[in-house]
């Protein structure tokens, strides 16, 4: 029987068997070449800190509400598929099925599992990637959605400096779109040697690690006192805020990207008071976005994948560590939740 990847209990991944059910007219069924899971909200869930465990998001009052007590977890353990990306080749396919063929490499959303069944049939989402060379940057999808829709609400122009904060998938694609953009400097910011490197190799201008010295007074020294004009914040952790109000221009302008956690000692009474600091919450699925009617989700997904598989965003360097799905179990638990320091994006190969 095929193998799917399961939170079987916090911070345990294991593998459980599963059977596929017939597929519809309108569906296909592909067997998976590649996955990747996701290491930011994902990993929250993972680790039950999510307020999804108890809570929930009520789309009509738009707040976090508690569950009823007959409500099941947000966070089902023992049956949640982790994994959010996949590249696969198609075995099979319904009768409603006309723009795909026998052989087609798909990518789309779901788990790390040998197979998947999904509708080919007006779903945007179902994307036939066109080189098979390509699946590092296809396993990109959703991080390079919320890094665009993060530059896009920081309103970066050509020529204006910025700094990014946390060098995983979205901060390392961030920083491409700036670069690309035509800013100058560009200033990448995390502790890990690997990350700083992959960032220079792929256009950076300056890298600075947060382990060492004041962080902020570096950007000012490197914009000969002026402060970056954009900073978009990637990390999640409150000392890169705190630093970053420090290192923003007067005026400029935070892009916060980062699922965060509670904070503690943030102090805005400090540069962010004096120097006039805006601060803006990006999200990428949360619609109606702040260009609405123009900009969708639908238009970000679309926009990335045209970006992906034209290589206008280089992933393969960002795609790191590669483990086999016999071994990603562990690879899960070891480069995702224990030593994420080890990763930028983990990669599956089937």
């Amino acid at each position: 029987m095929p193998k799917m990847l399961i939170a079987s209990a916090p911070r345990l991944a294991e593998f459980k068997e599963y059977t596929d059910r017939k597929i519809e007219k309108d569906e296909i069924k592909c067997k998976i070449l590649y996955a990747s899971p996701k290491h930011g909200t994902e990993l929250t869930d993972f680790r039950a800190k999510s307020p999804f465990i108890e809570e929930k998001y009520d789309e009509e009052w738009q707040i976090f509400v508690k569950r009823n007590p007959d409500e099941k977890s947000g966070v089902p353990f023992g049956e949640w598929n982790l994994g959010n990306q996949w590249i696969g080749k198609i075995i099979e396919k319904g009768e409603a099925v006309q723009n795909f063929e026998i052989g087609d490499l798909i990518s789309s959303y779901g788990g790390i599992r040998e197979t998947q069944i999904i509708k080919a049939v007006d779903n945007f989402r179902c994307r036939k990637l066109p080189n098979e060379s390509l699946w590092k940057n296809a396993l990109c999808y959703d991080p390079a959605q919320f890094a665009l829709g993060g530059v896009r609400d920081s309103h970066i122009r050509p020529g204006d400096s910025c700094c990014i904060y946390g060098l995983g998938a979205i901060g390392q694609i961030a920083m491409q779109l700036c670069v690309k953009l035509g800013s100058y400097p560009v200033i990448v910011v995390d502790p890990i040697e690997r990350r700083r490197e992959i960032a220079l190799k792929n256009g950076a201008h300056f890298a600075l690690d947060p382990s060492v010295g004041d962080i902020g007074l570096e950007i000012k020294k490197l914009t000969d006192k002026k402060g970056v004009d954009v900073i978009i914040e990637t990390s999640g952790h409150v000392s890169a805020l705190q630093s970053g109000l420090k290192g923003l221009a007067y005026g400029g302008t935070i892009s916060y990207v980062a699922f965060a956690k509670e904070f503690n000692g943030l102090n805005f009474g400090r540069e962010a008071h004096f120097n006039a600091a805006k601060i803006v919450f990006a999200r990428a699925c949360s619609e109606p976005l702040p260009d609405y009617p123009r900009w969708s989700r639908r238009r970000i997904e679309d926009t990335c994948w045209r970006m992906l598989v034209e290589n206008y965003i280089n992933c393969e360097d960002i795609i790191d560590p590669v483990v086999s799905f016999e071994d990603c179990a562990e690879g899960y638990m070891e480069f995702v939740d224990r030593k994420p320091e080890l990763s930028i994006k983990l990669g599956i190969q089937f």
